[in-house]
């Protein structure tokens, strides 16, 4: 299975010491050396779980023109009206995507268009499932554009994402469903679409990265 190239340095450097202490207990009868690698090599292992990246429906099949896809795996806490302050300026509905520390942290773009606005904003590390941390914790936002139709999303980090990886930029123009970056460890993705879309999933259902239809445009808008 591809490995997100973010996710290297993690998965080797726990390897280094293992391997170490393997050659110790074998070269010096030290049974305590390897038993003592194999935490080590075990979060290796976890480390190319967590940062696995495989391939979803779109990326061999392109999904339809009315469709908004999730951008991550994970259990849907929003699904409908946003939260309160939460929302950007106008009239959206919000659909959240809560990523456990088990689920890929890949994240894809839930629509195709041209990136016209993305911003970066330090702040607080909360938990990703409570309400505040949409608008208190360290996230990134990017605006897509495509004719007349908009969509917003966020990466929310939480208590143990540190780090927003955003491969992408104004003047971008992303596919739906396309690779636009990583949260490291647990967090949240925020997807925000206009009043006309038909929202297509509801709280506590579990969703894949593109795959899951979360949204709808209407037929011919």
């Amino acid at each position: 299975m591809r490995i997100d190239r973010a996710g290297w340095p993690f998965i080797t450097v726990p390897l280094a010491p293992a391997a170490l202490l393997g050659v110790l207990g074998r070269a010096g009868g030290r049974r305590w050396a390897r038993l003592a690698s194999w935490p080590l090599v075990g979060l290796s292992a976890y480390m190319a779980l967590f940062f696995r990246d495989p391939d979803r429906r779109c990326d061999t099949s392109p999904p339809a023109v009315q469709d908004v896809l999730a951008p991550a795996d994970g259990v849907v806490m929003v699904a409908g009206e946003p939260q309160e302050g939460v929302a950007p300026p106008g009239e959206w509905q919000q659909v959240s995507v809560f990523l456990s520390v088990v689920d890929v942290h890949v994240n894809r773009s839930p629509y195709r268009g041209e990136v016209v606005e993305s911003s970066y904003r330090r702040g607080s590390f909360l938990a990703a499932y409570r309400k505040e941390s949409a608008h208190r914790n360290e996230r990134s936002e990017i605006w897509l554009r495509d004719g007349d139709r908009v969509v917003v999303f966020r990466q929310v980090v939480g208590v143990l994402a540190r780090r927003i990886v955003t491969r992408t930029g104004p003047g971008r123009t992303l596919a739906t469903g396309e690779r636009m970056g990583l949260m490291k460890f647990g967090s949240r993705m925020d997807v925000f679409v206009p009043r006309e879309c038909t929202v297509t999933v509801t709280t506590g259902q579990r969703v894949r990265g593109g795959e899951t239809v979360i949204a709808r445009w209407p037929q011919g808008s």
